[in-house]
């Protein structure tokens, strides 16, 4: 479990995990730490993928399905230990949300609240538009690429890094593109609360569909900054705070 998941504090006697599925490009850095925020009452796990971090050597997924077989396969008996959130952001809400959907139809498993942020309700049309996008090969082309799928932020201005970061970023888009969701395939697939949240300086995502995708109620929050909004330690405290309320009254 190690391998897929960062866990910087354990916390045994916790009633409930948080599992965090961090942005396009990314890894566990930022989210991970989550677990010194949060109260004993919440573990936090962020998933790592393959091709990052202590997974460099493994080959990056070749697709969303073998991504969630993944998490579901290993997380699948502390997932039926006690209960879980989910939060996602940009390509992680797509991911986390892929999670959920098969845990809910293999195994009648639920988060008790699903948190998403800065990215198109999956069964928005501004969803499916950016999924038939054709992925470029140019280093310029890839910039278009993550401001759609990524959102308004400031690129890394080291070169290395920014190498490193535009090839995960890459891969991660074209893991977002294997995605598949047809809401015919279950009416209303949740019954537990979805909050969303984005930067009031990013780019307008399609989230309303969010509504129709949980008889659980829908809450909307638009905190100031860019793509990366999370990442401001104001933002970052009302998520934290917002969070635990939420999970809280969840259980």
């Amino acid at each position: 479990m190690e391998k897929l998941v960062a866990c910087v504090q354990k916390k045994p006697d916790a009633v409930c995990r948080l599992i965090c599925f961090p942005w396009a490009g990314s890894g566990t850095a930022q989210l991970a730490q989550w677990g010194r925020l949060f109260n004993d009452s919440i573990e936090v796990f962020c998933i790592r993928l393959p091709g990052r971090e202590t997974r460099l050597e493994e080959p990056f997924a070749k697709d969303m399905t073998s991504v969630v077989n993944e998490i579901t396969t290993v997380l699948l008996k502390e997932l039926k230990e006690k209960p879980f959130a989910f939060f996602g952001h940009s390509f992680g809400t797509y991911m986390s949300f892929a999670v959920a959907l098969h845990l809910k139809k293999k195994y009648g498993l639920e988060p008790v609240h699903l948190f998403m942020s800065a990215a198109h309700a999956p069964n928005s049309a501004a969803y499916l538009a950016i999924k038939s996008i054709d992925l470029p090969d140019g280093h310029n082309d890839l910039l278009a690429i993550m401001e759609i799928l990524g959102g308004n932020f400031e690129l890394p201005h080291d070169e290395d890094v920014w190498r490193d970061t535009a090839l995960i970023f890459k891969e991660d888009a074209r893991l977002f593109q294997t995605c598949s969701f047809e809401k015919t395939e279950m009416n209303i697939p949740f019954s537990c609360d979805i909050t969303y949240f984005c930067g009031s300086d990013d780019k307008i995502y399609d989230a309303k569909g969010w509504q129709e995708l949980t008889s659980g109620d829908t809450s909307f929050y638009e905190l100031p900054g860019d793509h990366l909004y999370l990442l401001k330690p104001s933002n970052e405290s009302f998520l934290i705070k917002h969070m635990t309320r939420s999970i809280e009254n969840g259980l």
